[in-house]
């Protein structure tokens, strides 16, 4: 299934991100379940064409520092560098992180690529006492927590 947004339509789904974005960054704001980022990472996210592995970057109360999207792939995969990670990480004087990447198929699955990647980030980054608080896996329809399902 194919759709454009008009204008219009692109301009609300923009001001909605940025009052996401403005909710998690307000004084005392912080993310301790996956509900409080899957709304803000879903409209990031879900109509992408390829696949895009984004990271949020928090403090050490898991407020929101900065949300970057680091790699962009094709249509069912992405490579990511864990050196990258790790380096911006601690350019951003992140305490913990939260993963998020879309599924142009649709599907919020996480693959056993998914899986395998989660837990090479979390051991490179505990190397450096960062957590990962979650990857989310995004789907058009649904959002996967890997943190939910026990995977990371």
């Amino acid at each position: 299934m194919s759709f454009s947004l008009s204008a219009e339509e692109r301009a609300i789904i923009d001001q909605a991100k940025a009052i996401l974005m403005g909710a998690l960054r307000e004084p005392g704001t912080a993310i301790h379940e996956p509900d409080a980022a899957r709304d803000y990472l879903r409209l990031q996210l879900a109509a992408r064409e390829r696949e895009v592995f984004a990271v949020l970057f928090l403090d050490t109360r898991h407020r929101v520092i900065r949300y970057d999207e680091l790699f962009f792939g094709s249509l069912d995969e992405t490579p990511v560098y864990p050196r990258e990670v790790i380096k911006l990480a601690l350019q951003r004087n992140a305490a913990a992180v939260i993963f998020a990447h879309n599924h142009p198929s649709g599907d919020a699955s996480p693959s056993d690529a998914d899986i395998d990647l989660t837990r090479r980030l979390k051991e490179a980054l505990a190397l450096v006492d960062i957590r990962v608080l979650d990857h989310m896996v995004i789907g058009r329809e649904s959002v996967t927590s890997m943190a939910e399902l026990e995977l990371c």
